[in-house]
């Protein structure tokens, strides 16, 4: 029997201004954030996935930056990255000398966990997005869980 156990911490994201040009004319800069918005993983009355608890409250934390500000750039942290994948195996010597057989379990992603992908779009998450589309998640960086068996016949 053998496993692997992988648990990082949450990835790091900033909200952007969108097109809007806030601190100068060729560049959109990053919106100021004015107090922390609950972050996680939560489901929404539409059924989407949301990064926000209340994405409408999320977007009004944020306002647009004054030229000559920096804006607030990676303070929001999204849950971390699991997995956990095991095997179980077994070798019988064959009654011919030299021979052998194996039988191999092998399960990735033993718990089934879903964690979803901060990163999903290309502009995730700008301030010009409609309040119910402000932090939706729209793909997983996990798979589901899958299984494989193998037969080996050693000579």
């Amino acid at each position: 029997m053998s496993g692997l156990i992988r648990w990082t911490t949450g990835f790091p994201f900033s909200v952007g201004s969108g097109q809007a040009w806030a601190t100068g004319w060729n560049y959109s800069g990053l919106p100021t954030m004015t107090s922390r918005p609950k972050t996680g993983v939560f489901a929404q009355p539409d059924g989407s996935i949301s990064v926000f608890a209340d994405p409408s409250a999320a977007k009004a934390v944020f306002e647009y930056t004054y030229p000559g500000q920096s804006g607030s750039r990676n303070v929001l942290r999204v849950p971390g990255y699991a997995s956990w994948d095991m095997s179980l195996n077994k070798r019988w010597k064959m009654p011919i000398e030299g021979h052998s057989l194996q039988f191999r379990w092998e399960v990735f992603n033993v718990p089934n966990l879903h964690r979803f992908n901060v990163q999903s779009t290309s502009n995730p998450y700008t301030l010009q997005q409609l309040p119910q589309d402000f932090g939706a998640y729209t793909s997983l960086l996990t798979n589901p869980r899958v299984m494989q068996f193998a037969l080996r016949y050693e000579f």
